[in-house]
């Protein structure tokens, strides 16, 4: 088995409620947050296998069809691959929120799914995320937690991106 790191999406990869963008429903409305791409790229270097887990329920709420999420993804893919950066898979519920679904965050079925495929060990794995769900999600799961941003309470560790994190992630797990 071997340790992974887990990655919320929206608001850890890419700009959501922004300036130039509120909510990532075409590949158009796609930015990469600075320092994403080196930051994933480290990672890659050090053999860690790098999964994306996103809620995407405006999927269930009928802001954007599945095929178009695919589509950010391929986007999403494309813009990591100019820093060499690659993703491992990516896992999202698309339902809506209040579904009562399963894998929907804070629900941990994403990572343990993930983890049963890869053989990845989640006690010995991170999960980064900018929002409680994510925190409680990684957590359930078993797993080392970072809080991105200001929005987070109870991680084991918090830092103000992705790019600032990486080292606390490679030294300390």
């Amino acid at each position: 088995m071997r340790q992974a790191v887990f990655l919320d999406r929206d608001g850890v990869i890419n700009e959501v409620l922004s300036k130039r963008v509120r909510f990532v429903n075409r590949p158009s409305h796609f930015f990469l947050l600075d320092g994403v791409g080196e930051a994933i790229h480290l990672l890659n270097r050090a053999n860690w296998p790098v999964f994306v887990v996103t809620n995407q329920g405006g999927v269930g709420l009928g802001y954007m069809s599945e095929a178009s999420l695919q589509e950010v993804h391929q986007e999403m893919i494309r813009q990591l691959a100019a820093y060499e950066a690659r993703i491992t898979a990516i896992a999202y519920c698309a339902h809506a929120p209040h579904a009562g679904c399963a894998c929907r965050k804070p629900g941990s079925k994403m990572l343990e799914d993930l983890a049963v495929r890869y053989d990845v060990d989640l006690a010995a794995s991170v999960m980064v995320g900018d929002r409680q769900a994510d925190i409680e999600a990684g957590k359930k799961a078993g797993c080392t937690t970072i809080g991105i941003g200001q929005n987070v309470t109870g991680a084991d560790a918090h830092f103000p991106s992705l790019r600032a994190a990486v080292p606390w992630i490679l030294s300390n797990t």
